[in-house]
């Protein structure tokens, strides 16, 4: 399918949520939810619903008023156990898919089906969420929690949807440590694991340029935001750290939404200069240099920086939190294969957890590098609550306030710029892990025209294997379809790669 195929008006207005902004979670929703007409064939009159207020009351349950009359009458008011154990094994045991499905999980059982609130309101507090840092489905059942029981019921809420996934990564994490990488049949599965990640992300990536760089009301792409997903992957080419280049696109898209081409102009120049610079007076950049080095050894505290500042900067969802931790454990710490990284996608692709859980995989290796398993779980446990806390500081806040920052006219543009340079870190992270898993090197032979030999004979099924991965991504959109196709490919690998 050519690039145009991709963007369609007509595909689109079918795709990216004009139909239902929960459908294909993007991080330009809040501008979605207002311009587009959500389905409300399912409320009360079908009608539309008056402009609302969100605030939290003194119990710490979010409100919204309207006539001074409460929307909240149909939540049930739960115990704090009665919170964790509804949302534990109604959502979190169930949290297969991805954002996507676990979303819609949330949509239909609490908004189509017991109706704790209208679904005009849930596309509204879904934008919010939308565009702020950390896995939405988490911030979601937060809400959720805090309608049902205050913010304690919201901590609980997040607590329950997270722990299942949660205590199945460090089960895999501890058995992949005890199976080794040296085991024939383990490597064969992973090895064709690895292709399929990078289908996933390619499919994620498409996903996320959908909304972050199309233009809602004339479905088209937004130049101006495309541009700063080109520069933005250029600028990891020249190793230009990867939050400048955000900044400075967030500011940059700021200026151009608000006509004022000049300083849009001058800072788009100076980042170059500032660039060339560097390179005068310090030399080229390293390759490793685009990520901040805050992990450059895994010890426990580098473990909780690392998920912390990864935490408030994946703006995006769970796969913005990739690029991140990659370039921190991988490349810029290089304490952490990579290899291990993509089979920890793969891993966090078949338990029911928000995606950002692979970063307690990461976390359990790291600390077993540092100081063997006396710091493996502790590590673990460290980098998932880190990496989680700033979603649980930003919903618990309150939603009303949320709101409010986010639609300041400034920080919105500025969101829809760096969301939209996110694009580019994403894309260059999965070009990354597509050489790795299709032309990979091979360790097993110190003889170079036999390494070559044996990576060629390797990347060949490999390359097939993504591309059935990929096509079967576009063809099926199942909240299964991960799942089976990451079962699939661990039966094929001990056929293929043996």
């Amino acid at each position: 399918m050519s690039i145009s195929g991709f963007f369609n008006p007509e595909v689109l207005a079918e795709r990216t949520g004009a139909r239902d902004v929960i459908e294909r979670p993007g991080v330009r929703g809040i501008t979605v939810s207002v311009r587009t007409k959500p389905n409300l064939d399912i409320e009360s009159q079908g009608a539309e619903e008056p402009a609302r207020e969100s605030t939290f009351s003194n119990s710490g349950a979010p409100e919204i008023k309207e006539s001074g009359i409460s929307d909240n009458s149909n939540v049930p008011k739960m115990s704090l156990t009665g919170v964790f154990w509804f949302f534990f094994t109604n959502f979190g045991l169930f949290a297969w898919g991805g954002p996507v499905a676990q979303i819609m999980l949330l949509k239909t059982q609490l908004v189509l089906k017991d109706r704790w609130i209208s679904l005009s309101r849930f596309q509204r507090v879904y934008a919010v969420y939308q565009i702020l840092p950390g896995p939405e489905a988490t911030k979601l059942c937060m809400f959720f929690g805090c309608l049902s029981a205050g913010r304690l019921g919201g901590v609980v809420a997040g607590f329950a949807f997270i722990l299942p996934g949660f205590l199945l990564m460090i089960l895999a994490s501890y058995l992949y440590s005890l199976a080794g990488l040296k085991n024939d049949y383990f490597n064969a599965s992973f090895k064709a694991l690895q292709p399929i990640v990078a289908a996933m992300m390619l499919r994620a990536t498409h996903n996320m340029a959908e909304h972050s760089l199309v233009d809602p009301t004339t479905l088209t792409i937004n130049p101006f935001l495309l541009m700063a997903a080109i520069c933005t992957a250029l600028n990891s080419a020249l190793h230009i750290n990867i939050f400048i280049s955000l900044a400075v696109y967030g500011v940059i898209y700021a200026f151009v939404a608000r006509r004022l081409w000049i300083s849009a102009a001058l800072f788009f120049i100076l980042q170059y200069v500032g660039f060339g610079l560097y390179v005068h007076f310090q030399g080229f950049p390293s390759s490793v240099s685009f990520a901040l080095g805050v992990a450059k050894t895994p010890s426990l505290l580098h473990l909780f920086i690392l998920g912390l500042v990864t935490g408030f900067l994946s703006f995006g969802g769970a796969y913005t939190a990739i690029p991140l931790i990659h370039g921190e454990a991988v490349l810029r710490g290089a304490w952490l294969p990579q290899s291990v990284f993509i089979d920890c996608l793969a891993i966090s692709n078949i338990i029911p957890a928000p995606l950002t859980i692979f970063a307690t995989f990461v976390g359990f290796q790291g600390g077993k590098v540092e100081n063997g398993y006396k710091d493996a779980f502790p590590g673990a446990i460290i980098i998932t609550i880190a990496i989680f806390l700033p979603s649980f500081i930003m919903t618990i806040a309150g939603h009303g306030l949320l709101e409010r920052v986010v639609q300041n006219v400034f920080l919105s543009h500025f969101f829809d710029g760096l969301c939209g340079a996110v694009i580019g870190v994403v894309a260059v992270t999965t070009a990354q892990f597509l050489l790795s898993s299709v032309g990979g090197k091979s360790s097993g032979s110190d003889n170079s025209d036999g390494l070559t030999v044996k990576s060629v004979s390797q990347g060949a099924p490999a390359a097939v294997v993504c591309m059935i991965a990929l096509a079967t991504l576009y063809k099926y959109d199942n909240k299964y379809t991960g799942l089976l196709l990451i079962i699939s490919g661990a039966i094929a690998g001990q056929f293929l790669f043996l």
